[in-house]
């Protein structure tokens, strides 16, 4: 199949290109190259340096014969999008559906979203499943599931078939070492854990330490990169198979704290990770850990590589010195 992987440069999108790839499949990256780099991208792909907002362009690489699109490009950064959603707006938002609505002038039916747990919002009970509702409690959050309700209209509407994929904490690095770059100004745990244990920052700071978990620090569900650029194969071959749409979980189901990652981390490059602890940061839960079910009826899917040890040694072996 001849897929489109917009964001494809990016930490999440190159590892799935690697797999669009294996499988076969005819791949283009198109991205703008503000997160990701070239040297992310699988040789096997075709590269387009274009952003979503180039319309003409958009149009021209889609009137090729694509068959599907795979769409990471987005923001992700939920402090940020709470201070700028002009920023979050204009790219998840505007951005898609520049995308869909030539999707559907050029009749392209397959659609893959790189979604996110942030839909939830604060976590009314634990493990966070499908069913749980929907409420997001930052920008970030709001402008995904924005697009996941146009993406049910279009469905409706005009026949698009869809996979919204909502990720909890992504994390890893490609366990056969293919993809090296690291994330541009990184804001989640464990890239920043990465650069203090590399020396590239002094310390880390952890916002709140008197959570009821085991050691007090906030528990969250990782989910290593392979895992998820697997489920994007099997979420496109099911739309194909089935002609329906579906919606679910990505996670492991396991629920690792700020100092397992940290205690880990210094077991496994030998370094020390020095922190600061800091007040709770607001909407900051004490838990977030959500269970995969769909994603095991409908696709067979089940992480791998998941496990705490292979998510840092395998971030270790891109960070350190």
């Amino acid at each position: 199949m001849k897929i489109l992987v917009t964001g494809g440069a990016g930490y999440v999108g190159s590892h799935a290109v690697i797999d669009f790839c294996d499988a076969g499949h005819d791949v283009t990256v198109y991205d703008d190259l503000s997160l990701g780099m070239t040297d992310n991208i699988d040789i096997r792909a075709t590269f387009v340096e274009g952003s979503t907002h180039d319309i003409s362009l958009l149009r021209d690489v889609l009137s090729q014969g694509f068959e599907a699109v795979v769409h990471f490009a987005a923001w992700k950064a939920a402090g940020e999008s709470m201070v700028d959603p002009k920023k979050y707006s204009h790219n998840n938002m505007n951005g898609t559906l520049n995308i869909l609505n030539i999707m559907m002038d050029l009749n392209i039916k397959y659609f893959i979203f790189s979604s996110t747990a942030a839909v939830y919002g604060f976590p009314e009970y634990l493990p966070i499943d499908e069913d749980h509702p929907v409420n997001p409690i930052n920008y970030y959050g709001y402008t995904k599931l924005a697009i996941e309700q146009n993406l049910k209209w279009f469905s409706d509407l005009q026949g698009l078939r869809y996979a919204a994929l909502r990720y909890f904490n992504a994390a890893g690095y490609d366990v056969k070492g293919r993809i090296r770059g690291k994330e541009r100004n990184p804001q989640n745990l464990l890239p920043v854990v990465m650069e203090v244990a590399s020396g590239i920052r002094n310390s880390l700071k952890i916002f709140g330490d008197d959570y009821k978990t085991h050691d007090g620090t906030g528990v969250r569900d990782y989910i290593h990169v392979n895992d998820l650029a697997t489920a994007h194969i099997k979420a496109l071959d099911y739309l194909v198979d089935n002609d329906k749409d579906i919606v679910l979980n990505l996670a492991s189901g396991e629920g690792f704290s700020v100092l397992d990652v940290i205690n880990e981390t210094e077991k496994v490059s030998g370094n020390a990770v020095p922190y600061e602890i800091e007040g709770r940061r607001e909407g900051d839960p004490a838990e977030l850990v959500s269970i995969s079910k769909l994603a095991w009826a409908h696709l067979k899917w089940k992480p791998v590589f998941s496990d705490l040890n292979t998510l840092i040694t395998s971030t270790w072996n891109v960070y350190k010195p």
